[in-house]
């Protein structure tokens, strides 16, 4: 995925200012070298964004990448090696790695929490849950990870929530009314088991069951005997998603993908040429 060019300018923009007066204590002519290294285990993703920042900034940057976005990296692994000018490999680190870290978070979480439902044949959705401006880039970072993307927005699917239910008078006619409209996929939440009945009468495209106990999703799976994608939601842990994934639910979305990450330690080191 490309990073955008009007998004890494605005944040640069928000970093840099009218410029970077730190940078300017530094001869315009003097180049450098620089390694950036993970200090901890890690997914990585976001190195179009990386390379972004500095080929805004300059047009002799070079960055030579040891892995690939989606690769599993070891602690205290060498990511890429950047050369060119020493202002410019200055100005653009925090922004470049602000991106890195946080992209290879979303990754990386999303790794574990694949890995947590192996061979169950269930999958990992994320949300809408996303850091405001990176909403693309984190659902990218989430398929690097290995799990799989929900809507992109509220243009591209219909997810029918409680206020829709109420607005429209009952889940039949709020499911009905989507179906005249449009022919994206068309989901619906329910609350209980007899929501849950509702909705299967009405026969969505998925129905997801919030925050419903291991028994009543196995209740909801047997009744369902596959007629309708099951998608279970709320108060999702990476301890109790296998036991959740078990009840034979064919999703489960996760908000904890994108909303709840700790940035991955990174750290760059400038070498100056001679």
């Amino acid at each position: 995925m490309k990073a955008e060019h009007a998004e890494i300018a605005a944040f640069l923009a928000e970093d840099v200012g009218s410029g970077d007066l730190t940078a300017g204590i530094i001869p315009a002519q003097a180049r450098a070298d620089a390694d950036v290294v993970t200090r901890e285990d890690m997914v990585l993703c976001g190195s179009a964004w990386f390379d972004a920042v500095f080929s805004q900034l300059a047009a002799d940057v070079s960055i030579d990448w040891f892995f690939r976005d989606g690769d599993g990296v070891a602690a205290n692994s060498r990511l890429c090696r950047l050369h060119g000018p020493a202002r410019a490999l200055l100005t653009g680190e925090r922004t470049a790695l602000n991106l890195l870290q946080t992209l290879s978070a979303t990754a990386t979480v999303s790794r574990h929490y694949r890995d947590a439902v192996a061979g169950t044949g269930c999958r990992i959705l994320d949300t809408r849950k996303t850091l405001p401006g990176l909403r693309r880039a984190q659902k990218y970072a989430v398929a690097c990870g290995g799990c799989c993307n929900h809507r992109i927005g509220l243009f591209d699917a219909i997810l029918i929530k409680e206020n829709h239910i109420m607005a429209a008078g009952s889940i039949a006619a709020a499911i009905t009314a989507a179906r005249r409209m449009t022919n994206v996929m068309i989901e619906v939440e329910v609350e209980s088991l007899q929501e849950f009945d509702e909705a299967l009468a009405a026969r969505p495209d998925r129905i997801m069951l919030d925050n419903f106990s291991l028994a009543d999703l196995k209740t909801a799976v047997i009744l369902n005997a596959g007629r309708v994608a099951l998608e279970a939601s709320g108060n999702v842990a990476l301890s109790t998603i296998r036991a959740i994934a078990e009840t034979g639910v064919d999703y489960i979305s996760v908000g904890d993908l994108t909303k709840n990450i700790r940035a991955v330690d990174l750290s760059m080191r400038i070498v100056m040429q001679p």
